[in-house]
């Protein structure tokens, strides 16, 4: 059984910084890929960045430039810089591998 636990988020003006972190558990995840989502108040869940088991990473055009997805085997945490937040980053942030989910980080930024 794999658990994913989010955590790092939080209020933030805009302009500011967080770095969240997806801690695993129940599985080798260096031989996978994982990816963040997010989903905002009244909208669909949609996808942020991912890294792949070789490392490779991909944004979304939204975050491009201002996140960074990295990843620590050896601690099987999976991270995500957020820098230069704007208001319209405000919302839930899940890391996901396969079919599992965590239950998720809220990130607020103030206008």
């Amino acid at each position: 059984q794999v658990q994913l636990v989010e955590s790092g988020g939080g209020l933030v003006q805009t302009g500011g910084s967080l770095r969240l972190s997806c801690a695993a558990s129940g599985r080798t995840l260096s031989n996978y890929n994982m990816i963040w989502y997010r989903q905002a108040p009244g909208k669909e869940r949609e996808f942020v960045a991912t890294i792949t088991n070789s490392g490779m990473t991909y944004y979304a055009d939204s975050v491009k430039g201002r996140f960074t997805i990295s990843r620590d085997n050896a601690k099987s945490t999976v991270y995500l810089q957020m820098n230069s937040l704007k208001p319209e980053d405000t919302a839930i942030y899940y890391c996901n591998h396969d079919q599992y989910w965590g239950q998720g980080t809220l990130v607020t930024v103030s206008s």
